[in-house]
């Protein structure tokens, strides 16, 4: 008769009480109270959209809400300039649209603190950085020439995706981004004749383009796990923190004036508000990089707005330039995510 070696039958669970005991018994299980420590979140990741079809009519809706009203803010942004300097209306805007948004219960739902680092992340990219950087830009560029310039955010939104997804945008997709990057050639062709201080200007716009980029793929997770209000009203609130120094420091360098208040309070309560909450919406359902296409609405409106409130010379070519921006803008809508 052989001798078994071991209590284990050949698929390696323990043999009955009578057959004789393990040599290598499984590990136990942790008890019930166990703390089992969790590996933090990483910082600079993002997701796919839950909507990875075509656009549904939801999110050209949020896409034209958030746009329009984007459209408008550098029409504000130029009409608070008449009398308040830049860093104090970056202030002014982020108190009215936190406070707007304090009114509603869902903004006070609980956000885990593993998820906080990339919160602030949020907070400076999305919030403290782009907001500093426009009014400063807007002395040295029209508004209408600025709110083109922003046309080319899908382009910035685009690369930083494929670099923490490892994976180029579908066909479509480029597709369009590639229209789309063709039209902001146009729009910045037509700003070649502005003053040479404009390129100060434009290198500040740049840099909140890229802020941008990642501000939007950051936070496409936190969107699908806790909802837009959540994650804005905090991010507003990182924010209004980073840039309430400066704001303070612009009092000197500025006056009251009624017109231009108002503008920084809808400035605020739309463009830092009711806009952050659409757009955050729409890039949990599509993503980050479809997504940033909001900015190709931006340049209709910042057009039309800029040349009759402000008399903002237009160039033919930026109108051109527009057009194609939109085509792009579309294509890239009609796309699928992956």
């Amino acid at each position: 008769m052989a001798l078994e070696v071991g209590g284990s039958s050949p698929l390696g669970h323990p043999k009955s009480r009578g057959e004789g005991r393990d040599r290598n018994p499984p590990e136990r299980e942790p008890a019930a109270d166990t703390v089992i420590p969790m590996s933090r979140p990483r910082l600079l990741t993002t997701a796919e959209g839950t909507n990875t079809g075509a656009f549904a009519p939801l999110d050209w809706g949020l896409l034209c809400t958030a746009g329009g009203i984007w459209g408008a803010s550098f029409l504000f942004i130029a009409i608070g300039l008449d009398a308040f300097d830049p860093s104090l209306i970056t202030t002014l805007r982020i108190t009215f649209g936190f406070a707007l948004l304090a009114f509603l219960p869902a903004t006070r739902r609980s956000i885990a603190r593993a998820d906080w680092p990339r919160l602030v992340l949020v907070g400076i990219t999305w919030v403290a950085i782009p907001l500093s950087m426009f009014p400063l830009a807007e002395r040295h560029v029209s508004s209408a020439v600025t709110g083109m310039l922003n046309g080319a955010t899908p382009l910035f939104a685009a690369a930083v995706a494929t670099l923490m997804l490892h994976r180029l945008p579908p066909r479509q997709q480029l597709v369009g981004l590639g229209v789309g990057f063709v039209g902001v050639l146009l729009i910045g062709l037509a700003s070649v004749d502005e003053a040479s201080s404009s390129l100060g200007g434009i290198i500040l716009i740049l840099i909140a383009l890229c802020s941008y980029g990642v501000a939007y793929n950051v936070q496409v997770p936190l969107q699908q796990r806790y909802g837009s209000l959540p994650v804005i009203w905090r991010a507003l609130a990182v924010g209004w923190v980073l840039t309430l120094p400066l704001g303070l420091a612009g009092l000197d360098d500025s006056s009251f004036a009624w017109r231009p208040l108002l503008a920084c309070m809808a400035l605020g309560a739309l463009g830092t508000g009711v806009a952050y909450v659409a757009m955050g919406t729409l890039v949990g359902r599509v993503g980050s990089t479809r997504a940033s296409i909001t900015t190709y609405v931006i340049p209709v409106v910042a057009i039309i707005l800029g040349a009759v409130f402000r008399n903002d010379h237009i160039a033919p070519l930026a109108i051109a330039g527009t057009a194609v921006v939109l085509s792009g803008a579309w294509i890239t809508g009609r796309s699928r995510a992956s």
